[in-house]
């Protein structure tokens, strides 16, 4: 398998990147949605990581836009990247192959939580915490839909109803 098929772990890591949550509250919502992941992820088929996993991902989008938010390049901002890129990288990459996934989107989310941390730095100075804040919240949530939008298909069981 090449590398392009690591595609998706690669771009849900970048997501982690700008939010931590935010992928594995995707994934929780596909889930939600009765979408099947090419990787095995039973984690977020269990009701309280699903349900913790998309309150966490309302949470850190509120929690964001505090004048007390720390960086995301904190130790904790940078353990909660690990993790919820980890996990949904996993779940994105093909069936195993979720190990690499899992690597691929780590790999991807820690150093570009610098590069994103210092973009946000210049939109804030430019227009404000709030505001740079709901922007890049709009472009991060987009990019994390559409990349599980696109890696995901319906369980088969819906398919013989349809």
């Amino acid at each position: 398998m090449s590398m392009r098929s690591l595609l998706s772990s690669v771009l849900i890591g970048a997501v982690a990147s700008c939010r931590s949550m935010t992928p594995m509250a995707t994934i929780a919502t596909a889930r939600l949605a009765h979408r099947k992941t090419p990787g095995d992820l039973y984690l977020l088929d269990r009701p309280m990581f699903k349900y913790g996993a998309l309150a966490m991902g309302v949470g850190e989008l509120a929690g964001d836009k505090m004048k007390s938010a720390p960086d995301r390049t904190v130790a904790l901002g940078l353990i909660a990247r690990v993790m919820s890129a980890g996990i949904a990288g996993a779940a994105l990459a093909p069936k195993g192959r979720e190990k690499a996934g899992a690597a691929a989107a780590i790999a991807t989310a820690v150093p570009m939580a610098y590069l994103t941390l210092a973009g946000r730095k210049q939109a804030m100075a430019k227009m404000g915490q709030t505001k740079s804040g709901l922007i890049e919240d709009a472009f991060v949530m987009a990019a994390g839909a559409a990349i599980v939008a696109l890696s995901t298909q319906p369980k088969p069981s819906l398919l013989k109803h349809a």
